[in-house]
């Protein structure tokens, strides 16, 4: 499923606010966000230092589920240009090895 354009987001959002669905989902929304004030409490600030590792461990796997993973073919054609690359750039140090093995020889050899 192809994600929606920006521009297919603001028309949708459009319809909604002129529909009036949109107003209960944004009370939502806000009912749903933390508070933007900072904590005033000593035992709040701990609290939340605490629970940081679930926390943090949350909204990775909440990022994770948002990456577009790429597919089995993908994956195979990625691999096979890393390992051409691999070839061709060894096979330009071999040559230039093997071109300039001789020159540094006599002059180190002198």
């Amino acid at each position: 499923m192809a994600r929606e354009t920006r521009s297919q987001r603001r028309a949708r959002r459009e319809a909604q606010t002129q529909s009036g669905v949109g107003q209960r989902a944004r009370q939502r929304q806000a009912q749903v966000r933390p508070s933007q004030t900072p904590v005033k409490s000593q035992a709040g600030a701990q609290r939340r230092e605490r629970g940081g590792g679930r926390s943090f461990v949350a909204e990775s796997w909440a990022e994770l589920k948002k990456v577009d993973w790429p597919g089995q073919s993908q994956v195979i054609q990625a691999t096979v240009v890393v390992l051409i690359a691999c070839i061709v750039v060894g096979v330009y140090l071999y040559a230039n090895d093997a071109l300039w093995k001789p020159v540094v020889q006599r002059l180190i050899g002198q």
